[in-house]
Formats: structure tokens, sequence, C-alpha cells
């Protein structure tokens, strides 16, 4: 169990990681933005059809895989609709609104994080291997959702120090969803199906409807080309195992 937490921690403690950079090095260039959200998207999507779909059937059923996809999928979507950033654009960019829109991305980035946590969990229930590979993918996919939080927040003038306890307070979420997901599998580990293929439809939806899109907006070749290394390092790992 410490094994798990100790990960779910440092996949969570990755957020930090993001914002960081931001401190030290400004905001980066779109092009390391794209190639680090395509690296997480291949990452994410290998790992969710590869290993997670196969497992919640090998544990559990057709139908119980089946519902926990679609559950996964849907808890995603109305996080999102309920996250949803779009009505609160503004032409401009003054503080109180780059403050604010970073506070709810903070907000957003911390509820998408738990079903992340319980992934982990599941992922670890059903093999040591694949409970390392969710945990660097979320890992991975935490870094540039760092990053996307601290820089509203720092060029809205917020100090450092708070910039790094609002990503610090995101990145609990990680090992608390964890947390949930253990107590959930104590209770009985018929669950273990329904979390994977659970975790399976929230890394999916993840990636195609938020980490594709955002990389393909910052350089959609750079993208392309994470997600083909992300891939391609899943598959290396399968032949070695």
């Amino acid at each position: 169990m410490l094994e798990v937490l100790v990960l779910s921690v440092m996949a969570g403690l990755a957020t930090v990681i993001g914002a960081l950079a931001i401190l030290a090095f400004g905001k980066p260039e779109e092009k390391t933005l794209a190639i680090f959200f395509g690296l997480a998207a291949g990452i994410m999507f290998s790992v969710a059809v590869i290993d997670l779909l196969p497992s919640s059937f090998q544990y559990g059923s057709l139908t119980s895989m089946l519902a926990g996809l679609i559950f996964g999928i849907c808890l995603l979507k109305v996080l999102s609709l309920l996250l949803n950033l779009e009505k609160l654009s503004r032409s401009g960019r003054d503080s109180i609104y780059l403050r604010r829109m970073g506070y709810l991305i903070a907000i957003g980035i911390s509820l998408h994080d738990l079903p992340e946590g319980i992934a982990i969990a599941a992922g670890f229930t059903a093999t040591v291997r694949l409970g390392w590979k969710i945990a660097i993918a979320i890992g991975l996919h935490n870094i540039p959702e760092g990053m996307i939080t601290a820089a509203p927040l720092v060029m809205s003038g917020l100090a450092p120090l708070r910039v790094l306890a609002t990503t610090g307070i995101v990145s609990i979420f990680t090992p608390l969803g964890t947390l949930l997901g253990l107590v959930i599998v104590s209770i009985s580990k018929s669950y273990v199906s329904f979390l994977l293929a659970m975790a399976a439809g929230a890394m999916i939806y993840i990636v195609l409807f938020e980490i594709i899109p955002e990389g393909k907006k910052r350089h959609p070749n750079y993208a392309r080309l994470g997600m083909v290394l992300g891939v391609l390092l899943i598959i290396f790992l399968l032949l070695f195992e």
C-alpha cells in the first residue's frame, strides 16, 4: 500500500514541477507544450487500450467492463461541462480575469485528478506493472497541467509561493483519489473490473477531448510527434516484459 501511495503522491507532485518550470523559465514555447501533451496522450491512450481494458475484462466480464468504460467517459464529460471556461473568456487580459481563470483551471484539474488517482489504485490492484504505467502516464500528464495552471496566476501577479501553494493543493487530489480507490477495492475486489474500465474511460476522454485538442492548438506536428513517441514507449515496454 505504501508503494502505491508514494507513486501517487509523486504523480500528483508533477503538477508542482510544471509550476516550478513556469516560475523558473517563464512560459515554455508552444512546441515544448505540444510535445508534452502529445507524449502524455500517447502513453495514456496506449495504457487504457492495451492494459486497462483487457485487465478489466480479465477481472470481470464484458458487462462490467462496458459499464465502467461508459461511466468513466460520462463522469469526465460532466466534469468538463461543469468547469467549461469558454463562457468566461473575454477580450481583456487584466489580472483579475487571469487570476480567476488560473483558479478555475486549478479546480478543474483537481476534480480530474480524483479519477486519475482511482486509476492508480485500480491498476496496482490488478498488477504492480500496470500501476506503475498508469502512475508514470498521469505524472507526465500533470506536468503541462501544472504549467497551464501556473501561467495565468503568474501573469496575474500572484506571488510565487502562492502559485506553488495552489498547485500543491491540486497535487493532493491524486493521492486522495488513490486512497478512495483502495478503500473501494478493500470493500470488495469485485469492483476491480469496473474501476479499471472506469479509469480507462476517464483517460480516453481526457486524451481525446482535452489533451489532443490542446496539443494540436499549441503545435499540431509536435503534438503528433509526442503521441507517436508515447505509443512507441509503451510498445517498447511491452516487448521487454
